[in-house]
């Protein structure tokens, strides 16, 4: 009983505790508390019911039969709201805090909520080499099933909890992009249900305007019900080099002959300064050297990142065997390098042993019980960003996110960009190389002040014709969005396939704080 009794004293006393110094204050004060004793516990349940869910409706193959039943469903809702008048604008049912953007949507409430509950892996045709899938289906979910029967995607984004969805009508990245593209450039065929409440199927060959718009179009065009990847054959692990540069220039160049090479499975930089990072190459393999394995995913090893910084502290390179899995996942448990912030001590030997195997807390409990104090402290003197600019920029980007925020470790990941109809492409006629510039943390620029510092990096962003991934925050205008990104074929698709009415536009009035868009 002694256990018990002192769990109950402990209880007690941390609930004086709160009592005394009030809710507010703990939960942005001393939020670690809060994540450890609840969201850690919640996530956890979270994580195994999904798991269970998903193997159990694969494995009795039931997603395939209810698919069609529910896409009829999602059409009945559509066409019930055009009969009542269509007085206002239409969007997905589901709560802006599941979304791993970190903005909350408030738009849900006053759009007609359309509950679209499809998250399923429908079919994994190998012969094909497709795999179909429900909007709502993780990454988490496509590798625990595409590993285990030795298939994967060509470009799987981070993190678990990131959905086909959100990747497709938002966008999606990793390291493997810059022989892939991003996640919308391995897909074959999507899927919707329009306006109107009609179905249609859309590939490069078939309605292909629609196909080359949906990408980043956050649905504003129709809702997704499924879409068809590529899958690749999978090897069990990743062969990883590592080797520490210093000097931008030296980074800068380094990187982009790495980015370039073909023989080049994945690549990817961690810029721990300015003139510090640690760049990563990697192949897959089926061999290994035992003496190099690292689980580097295993609850009680230490966060990816903090990992390679050792590499860059000792000065010299290194080679290990990464399982796949593992590798896709390697930034999950410390949400890159967001966790710091949140528990200090996670990276701690003696709490990743004794509780490492409950981390990460999902992002949408955190969001969920953030409270509009600590929501608008984020706002203001916290990053979330990620910038696409052509490679050939990437010394000068750098330099301009270390003046205007200021944030390390910064992500670089690599990625071609295909000359293509869309939102989103190169300026000229051909596919070019581009970089993934990604800030993630407290600014240490003296007098950070969010609008102008984010308009500043915006500005330049747009001068070089890179792009803003928008499921964080932005604040341009109307005008500004619309130099960023190409809208022909967008506003054109979007006066033939009757939106105007139905769904707002992408980045209207203006795409910023002040007025709430889909978030993916």
């Amino acid at each position: 009983m002694e256990p018990a009794v002192s769990l109950a004293v402990c209880a007690l006393l941390f609930l004086l505790w709160v009592r005394v110094k009030g809710l507010e204050f703990v939960l942005i004060h001393q939020r670690w508390v809060f994540v450890c004793l609840f969201l850690l516990p919640l996530s956890l349940i979270f994580d195994i019911y999904y798991y269970v869910r998903a193997w159990v409706v694969f494995k009795l193959s039931s997603a395939p039969r209810l698919h069609g039943q529910r896409v009829r469903d999602i059409q009945k809702q559509v066409r019930e709201w055009k009969e009542q008048g269509s007085k206002t604008f239409m969007c997905t049912g589901r709560p802006g805090w599941l979304t791993v953007s970190l903005r909350v949507g408030k738009y849900k409430k006053t759009h007609k909520n359309i509950m679209i509950n499809l998250m399923d892996i429908l079919e994994v045709d190998t012969k094909k080499q497709i795999v179909r899938v429900e909007p709502l289906v993780t990454m988490g979910q496509v590798t625990a099933l595409l590993t285990s029967i030795g298939w994967t995607l060509p470009v799987l984004p981070e993190l678990d909890d990131l959905t086909v969805g959100g990747l497709i009508m938002g966008t999606g990245i990793e390291s493997s992009s810059h022989k892939y593209g991003l996640f919308q450039h391995i897909c074959t065929a999507y899927e919707l249900v329009l306006a109107d409440g009609s179905f249609v199927r859309c590939t490069p060959s078939e309605n292909s305007d629609l196909f080359y718009a949906v990408p980043w179009s956050c649905g504003t065009l129709g809702f997704l019900v499924a879409a068809e990847i590529r899958i690749i054959p999978a090897k069990k692990y990743v062969k990883l080099r590592f080797e520490p540069v210093r000097g931008l220039e030296a980074i800068c160049n380094k990187f982009t002959r790495e980015s370039q090479r073909p023989e080049n499975h994945f690549v990817e930089g961690l810029l721990y300064s300015l003139d510090e990072a640690v760049i990563m190459t990697g192949v897959m393999t089926d061999k290994a050297e035992p003496s190099k394995l690292n689980s580097i995913g295993s609850y009680y090893k230490p966060w990816f990142f903090k990992h390679v910084e050792n590499y860059l502290k000792a000065n010299e390179g290194g080679l290990e065997y990464i399982p796949l899995r593992h590798y896709y996942h390697r930034h999950t448990r410390s949400i890159f390098w967001e966790l710091q912030d949140i528990i200090p001590f996670g990276n701690n030997p003696i709490f990743r042993y004794l509780f490492g195997w409950m981390v990460p807390p999902k992002i949408s409990l955190l969001k969920l019980t953030q409270g509009e104090t600590l929501r608008k402290l984020y706002e203001q003197h916290h990053v979330v960003q990620d910038m696409l600019v052509p490679m050939k920029c990437l010394s000068q980007a750098v330099h301009t996110f270390h003046n205007d925020i200021h944030v390390y470790p910064i992500w670089l990941c690599p990625f071609i960009l295909p000359s293509q109809p869309g939102l989103v492409h190169p300026k000229g006629d051909e596919a070019e190389l581009y970089v993934d510039i990604g800030a993630y943390g407290e600014p240490r620029v003296k007098h950070f002040e969010a609008r102008s510092c984010m308009r500043q990096l915006e500005k330049f962003v747009r001068s070089v014709h890179g792009f803003q991934m928008l499921y964080a925050d932005c604040y341009m205008s109307r005008e500004e969005f619309w130099e960023m990104f190409d809208g022909s074929l967008y506003h054109r698709l979007r006066e033939r396939l009757g939106c105007q009415d139905a769904f707002p536009e992408r980045g209207a009035p203006v795409a910023c704080r002040e007025v709430s868009v889909p978030s993916l």
